[in-house]
């Protein structure tokens, strides 16, 4: 057995909460040599192009991607780069009308789509599904539109291991009401980022830690580091929102900044609210604020030592919340601000991402959806998180409640209250 193959989902608790190996340790080594390097993609043939549930706003939706570069530090996980840079997108509001002139974006980039489907991620079988050719509902390049002034603006963070796109039926929804939501990839963190020359950046060097990691015994260092990574890269975002592509810049608020992610994106979005004022509310989909390697150890992170002074909302798989999370417990008592605790009955850790809404196109069984996202209706999943997400930022960034967060609604019954 090869050390990578040994590289355990039980033996990395501490990562494997956070997400950090949900796909880099199921790359094959053949799949891993294949995507290794910074090249162009090569052309190969996948299966069906999926389907995302539409979203509900009242908005029609525009996107552009752009290359940030942050030339005030060196990539951390390649400290012979000069500079760190990484690729976002940016979701909005389009000007009505704007359909025509403007193709449906793409999912995901040929190169990031060919690495991902290299990976078989979260169950779905290698070539089942083409990442590619799958299309949002949002229209790349339309105006922006400028009627409602400037708009709250949201920072969404992926799981460690997989892609900004990796949450794209909850951005969707947001931008369709009313927000300016700015995706990000970690560079190195997930099996492909492609950049606008074509090149792509693999998870080689966190693979390299990760291995490193395991037999030095120094995961939890390891997960600090990430966190570290993910918060600069925030705080980056945050300083460039005044440099938008796409004349973005001139809609977005930037007094009214929220951040949400799932897993390790969700526990960057706490971190980063800690440590910067300027993301006035975030939401925490289903990510421990530990670093913990091993089931019965603790090491929680400053926001969980310490708590948060301004809105924050957790939401949490089957059997993990406020009560039974130690990580969630402490940063629920140590917090002044409002804050709310929910529970998605039946689902699993992955069932606050698009895997709810593409596995079932897969092509797998009953079993097989059941072990990924739980027992949880698949579309209700969808329609809870993006329920209760908007109504969150809605009442905090907006000043609109429509009392969802008050009390268990007979609306959504998956969704149970701790607190």
């Amino acid at each position: 057995m090869t050390a990578r193959a040994s590289l355990t989902r039980r033996s990395l608790v501490g990562l494997a909460a956070a997400g950090l190996v949900a796909t880099t340790l199921s790359l094959p080594a053949s799949a891993a040599a294949a995507g290794a390097g910074t090249g162009a993609p090569r052309a190969h043939a996948t299966g069906a192009a999926a389907h995302l549930p539409a979203p509900t706003g009242p908005y029609g939706i525009g996107t552009v991607s752009a290359r940030l570069v942050d030339r005030t530090r060196h990539d951390p996980w390649v400290p012979s780069q000069p500079f760190r840079e990484l690729m976002v997108s940016v979701w909005y509001p389009a000007a009505p009308g704007s359909g025509p002139g403007h193709p449906r974006a793409r999912y995901m980039a040929p190169g990031a789509a060919e690495r991902w489907d290299a990976t078989s991620p979260h169950s779905i079988p290698k070539g089942a599904l083409d990442f590619a050719a799958t299309r949002t509902h949002a229209r790349e390049g339309a105006p922006v539109d400028t009627r409602g002034g400037r708009r709250p603006v949201l920072v969404y963070a992926a799981g460690a291991g997989d892609p900004r796109t990796w949450g794209t039926s909850l951005v969707e929804e947001m931008a369709s009401r009313g927000y300016v939501v700015v995706t990000v990839d970690h560079t190195y963190e997930n099996p492909g980022v492609q950049f606008p020359d074509g090149s792509v950046k693999d998870d080689g060097p966190l693979r390299k830690a990760l291995e490193e990691a395991q037999q030095n015994g120094t995961m939890p260092e390891l997960l600090k580091k990430t966190l570290d990574i993910r918060v600069a890269d925030s705080k980056f975002v945050l300083d460039s929102l005044g440099s938008l592509p796409h004349g973005l810049s001139r809609v977005v608020d930037r007094r009214r900044v929220g951040m949400f992610g799932q897993s390790a994106g969700g526990i960057a979005a706490a971190e980063t609210m800690y440590e910067d004022r300027r993301v006035r509310a975030g939401v925490n989909l289903d990510g421990t604020l530990e670093f913990n390697p091993e089931p019965n150890g603790t090491n929680l992170m400053p926001v969980a030592e310490h708590g948060l002074d301004r809105p924050f909302l957790l939401m949490g798989r089957e059997g993990s919340d406020r009560t039974t999370e130690l990580s969630w417990r402490s940063f629920w008592s140590h917090s002044t601000g409002w804050k709310r605790n929910l529970t998605l009955r039946g689902s699993l850790h992955q069932s606050y991402t698009d895997l709810p809404a593409l596995l079932p196109q897969a092509g797998v069984d009953r079993k097989v959806i059941e072990e990924n996202i739980g027992t949880v209706d698949p579309a209700r999943a969808v329609a809870a998180q993006r329920a209760y997400v908007a109504s969150f930022f809605d009442h905090w960034l907006k000043g609109k409640d429509d009392g969802l967060l008050d009390a268990p609604s007979g609306r959504y019954p998956e969704v149970e209250f701790a607190g």
